[in-house]
Order: structure tokens, then C-alpha cells, then sequence
């Protein structure tokens, strides 16, 4: 799953897989000599101690039996997620309380394993996606690969959290930066993107090999906030040069740096999904979570229906669930996901999140902007510019840029905002970093 990479589980299916290939084992060395009775003991003792080792939250599947009754027949429900299991699974308990007919199975992918799956499968194999990965959603939808839902809920959903009747944001996630108190006692906690640039640039030899973010390259979630920010701030880019400064290590996943942050691996985490890290973060004394108070993007979970589902009835009802203010409530109150319903006021809802930081969310748009952004020349031109900021400083001998600008010459900050200045990045309002 999202949150601790590839299960012991599957790394034993790899392992053996792996050293039965042709051309793997020495010369003279069969196949079948794995099998004899000493080395298939040793295999089986050290499979036994990986799949023993394996968590079950750390499963990548799970599964809810139906049960069918003399009025009511059994029926199949398959979910591809990029949703954690501990953050989805109250959904899925609540759902199969409420439809306990319904055989469902939930698996959690990566936001590009799952959109990449499913435009290979010859007949898709999920009857629902949801996906934090918002362009790639929005595409798939666009693309005619998703058929709408009907119903009252449908036609009610607010006009800002969905796409016609195809495509349905279900959730409210804030993007926050997560530090351990020792970043806190020693250099001060970071409240904004101004005050996390300040900190970067006047503690970035200490805090070398210390900071995480997201991999823009690796991740789809990672490269939705890199699009956004740049088109939202006008010191993007200089922040991005400031991490690269710092060696700041680059992850594919929230789950991953959230893990790197309770180890005192990392100190400070940037751009986090909030659901995922306010769970963390109240558990362990040594973390503490911050939406930055310049402004923060917000995440929506994106939910469709396949045009060809194998199961389009369960997939409606399924959907239908999430969108109702049962399922909703259940969001609010069971997970940190954020509920959407426009008529849950309470904790863990956008309303209560809107009524608390006012202008200071930035929801990302569901719009036919999100399509800009997948397009290969303008995906590879980003990039290709994140690689050249990030690493803009990386190659200077140290103490470069301090010496530079004791000498009157431009600093990465002004080197780069000149550069922006000049090619036109779109800037956020007055006071923005």
C-alpha cells in the first residue's frame, strides 16, 4: 500500500520469481534443485519469516465476502484506490454493513499505477477509480471513459465537486508541511511558505539531507501541486531551488516521508497530504502538523465509473454511497479525509475548514485547465525546469551562494526571481510567496 511501499508479502512472490528466470542460476544448477528437501526447508523457513513479518495494514488488497440469501443474489464490486487502506477502510466497512450481498474488493495503487493499469487492461478490471491524481482523472472522464451516475444525490452534488454527472470529488484534503520539534527548538517552525523560504535559505547546510517532498516525477499527486504552486506563487520557483540547496530527499509517496519524519530521518516534510498526516502527527509527540496561513492548496479525491465496469450496478450504488450524507458523515467523523456535503457543518468538513482559513485554502479547480496540464510538451517542460532549479545550486562549491552574495553578485533568490520576472509565471495575489 501508499503508506509502506511494497508489502514482505510481495517481495517473497518477487524473490522467487526472480531466481527461477533463465540465465539466473549458476551453471549445473537446476530448477528443480530449489526443491530438494534441505534448500526447499531454508525457502520455506525464510518465506514463513517474511509473510509473518507482514502487518495487516500493510496488505494491498482487501477483501469483504458477500453473502447471498434465498431473496437476494450475491453481487461483485471491484475498487481501484489511490487511498491508503487505514484511511479507506471505515468506508468500506460501512458500505459492506449497509450491502453485506455485495462481494467487494478494494485495491490500493499508486496514482500513475492506477491510471496506467487501467488504460492497459483490454476490459477494465475496476468497476469504481479514485484517485487523488487529479489531471489523470479528469482526463479519463474527458476522454470518454466514464459513464455518469444517476440518481438525486448525483443531481445535488455542488457544481464545484463534479464534472457533469461522470466525475465526483468525495473528499477535502488541505497539502501541509509536517516538522519534528527539533527543527522547532532549534531554528523555529515554519507558518508559511515565506517563513519555510527564510528557514531554507538560513539554515540550509544544517538542514542539508533533512527535508522531504514529493518526487514531481514519480508521483502524480507530487506533479499536480508543482503545476498549481507554479501558476499560484510567483517565488515558486525559488523555494524549489532553495530545497535542491538543501538536498532535500524526493519521495513518491505521503506515507513515505511520513515514515522518514517518525524515524528523525527528516526533520521538516513539504507539501503532505494532510489526511494522511494528521493521524501521525496525533499519535507521535514528536511531529506537528501546519497548513501554511499564506495559502494552502486543498486535494479532492476523484471518483468514476468506467464506461465498461464489469459490475455497473454495484459500481452506481457504491458511488452513490460516497456521495450521500451518510457516507460523507462517515468521512467526516471515521477518517481525515474531509467531507464535501454541503450540509455537514461539523469537524472533518470543507465548511468547517472554509469557515476557519477563509482565502487562505486554494482548492485545486475541477476544470478542463487540469487537461493543460497533462500535455506531454508543457509536462516535459515543467519538469525538465523543476530538474534545472532544483539542482541550481547543488553543484556550487559550499558557502557559493553566501559568498556570492557578499560580494554583490545574484543569489539563487534573485537569480531566480529575475528569471521569473521574464518568463511570465502567472502570480498569485498580493502577499503570496
Amino acid at each position: 500500500m501508499n503508506l509502506s511501499g511494497p508489502s514482505p508479502r510481495a517481495a517473497a512472490r518477487r524473490l522467487v520469481l526472480t531466481l527461477l528466470k533463465p540465465g539466473l542460476l549458476k551453471p549445473g544448477v537446476l530448477k528443480s534443485d530449489l526443491l530438494k528437501p534441505g534448500l526447499l526447508t531454508l525457502w520455506l523457513l525464510t518465506f514463513g519469516l517474511l509473510l509473518a513479518a507482514t502487518p495487516s495494514w500493510a496488505e494491498e488488497t482487501l477483501r469483504f465476502p458477500g453473502t447471498a440469501s434465498a431473496t437476494q443474489p450475491l453481487e461483485q464490486l471491484t475498487v481501484h484506490g489511490a487511498l491508503d487502506i487505514p484511511q479507506v477502510r471505515p468506508l468500506l466497512e460501512d458500505f459492506h454493513r449497509r450491502f453485506p450481498f455485495i462481494s467487494l474488493t478494494y485495491r490500493n495503487l499508486t496514482t500513475l499505477e492506477l491510471n496506467h493499469r487501467f488504460l492497459a487492461a483490454q476490459t477494465p478490471s475496476a468497476d469504481v477509480l479514485i484517485s487523488s491524481a487529479m489531471p489523470w482523472q479528469y482526463r479519463l472522464a474527458n476522454d470518454g471513459h466514464a459513464q455518469p451516475l444517476t440518481g438525486a444525490r448525483a443531481d445535488a452534488w455542488p457544481n464545484w465537486a463534479r464534472w457533469r454527472h461522470e466525475l465526483f470529488a468525495v473528499t477535502f484534503e488541505p497539502i501541509v508541511m509536517v516538522y519534528r520539534r527539533e527543527l522547532a527548538e532549534r531554528f523555529g517552525a515554519p507558518q508559511s511558505h515565506a517563513e519555510l523560504l527564510d528557514l531554507l535559505e538560513q539554515h540550509g547546510e544544517a538542514l542539508r539531507g533533512r527535508v522531504v517532498t514529493y518526487d514531481p516525477e514519480k508521483s502524480g499527486a507530487g506533479y499536480s501541486y508543482a503545476v498549481e504552486e507554479a501558476r499560484l506563487s510567483p517565488r515558486y520557483w525559488e523555494l524549489v531551488a532553495a530545497l535542491g540547496a538543501t538536498e532535500a530527499v524526493l519521495e513518491e509517496t505521503t506515507g513515505a516521508m511520513l515514515q522518514g519524519l517518525k524515524e528523525g530521518k527528516y526533520w521538516l516534510g513539504y507539501n503532505l497530504l494532510g489526511s494522511y498526516a494528521q493521524n501521525v502527527v496525533a499519535d507521535d509527540p514528536a511531529l506537528e502538523m501546519v497548513i501554511p496561513k499564506d495559502y494552502a492548496l486543498v486535494t479532492q479525491r476523484l471518483a468514476l465509473i468506467p464506461k465498461r465496469a464489469r459490475h455497473p450496478v454495484t459500481a452506481q450504488r457504491f458511488l452513490d454511497y460516497l456521495i450521500s450524507e451518510h457516507g460523507q458523515r462517515v468521512i467526516a467523523e471515521r477518517t481525515a479525509l474531509g467531507a464535501v456535503h454541503p450540509s455537514l457543518k461539523g469537524p472533518g468538513t470543507a465548511n468547517a475548514l472554509k469557515a476557519r482559513l477563509g482565502d487562505a485554502l486554494r482548492p485545486i479547480r475541477l476544470s478542463p485547465a487540469l487537461l493543460a496540464t497533462l500535455d506531454d510538451l508543457k509536462r516535459r517542460a515543467l519538469l525538465a525546469r523543476w530538474q534545472r532549479e532544483f539542482r541550481r545550486w547543488q553543484s556550487a562549491p559550499e558557502g557559493a551562494a553566501n559568498k556570492a552574495a557578499e560580494s554583490g553578485a545574484p543569489s539563487y533568490q534573485s537569480a531566480t526571481a529575475h528569471e521569473i520576472h521574464n518568463d511570465g509565471t502567472n502570480a498569485a495575489r498580493s502577499g503570496a510567496p
